[in-house]
């Protein structure tokens, strides 16, 4: 897409800022939103910067406020997905977890163990999200959100026995440290 296509609400890419989103242009300026740089003035001349996405038409009707929290809101969880790939540890490739019930007349079940990974690695980035969004939270006070991150912090915990799957020990979970 033209440069000169990027209205309020377009998606962007620039080439040191990554991924953001337009909320505000003017003659000589587009105004970016960055989920790592923050707002940042692009000057229109500039030509690294590429329409990924269009952004809304602009009628009569002037944007709210509303309208383009929400728009950022989405671009930042779209953001949310993990920045790398996550692996999991080369020797369960293949594998199979079983489940076998005390009662043996009962059946079995088994399922492959890459599809109980990836249920973890969501479990994990959901986490992160509800992070972020308490973190983000107006209406909580500072003391509800301490709480809150130490509930996650303390669910982290009960997922580390499902470390052994992650490949790399930087997507690990990790629980509340002892002192």
């Amino acid at each position: 897409m033209e440069f000169h296509e990027a209205t309020v609400g377009a998606k962007v890419y620039h080439p040191t800022m990554g991924q953001g989103v337009v909320y505000d242009t003017d003659s000589r300026t587009i105004h970016c939103f960055f989920k790592d740089h923050g707002e940042q003035p692009i000057s229109r001349s500039f030509e690294g910067l590429k329409v990924t996405a269009p952004g809304v038409e602009l009628g009569q009707e002037p944007l709210d406020i509303d309208s383009v929290q929400d728009a950022l809101r989405d671009v930042l969880e779209e953001m949310q997905s993990p920045q790398r790939p996550v692996s999991m540890h080369p020797r369960y490739e293949g594998g199979m977890m079983e489940l076998k019930p005390k009662d043996t007349s009962l059946k079995s079940k088994e399922l492959p163990i890459e599809d109980f990974f990836h249920k973890i690695v969501m479990i994990r980035d959901r986490f992160r999200v509800l992070e972020q969004k308490i973190n983000a939270h107006d209406k909580l006070s500072d003391q509800e959100k301490v709480e809150l991150q130490q509930y996650i912090t303390r669910c982290y915990g009960s997922l580390t026995t499902f470390n052994i799957l992650f490949e790399d020990k930087e997507d690990n979970f990790i629980g509340q440290k002892s002192e």
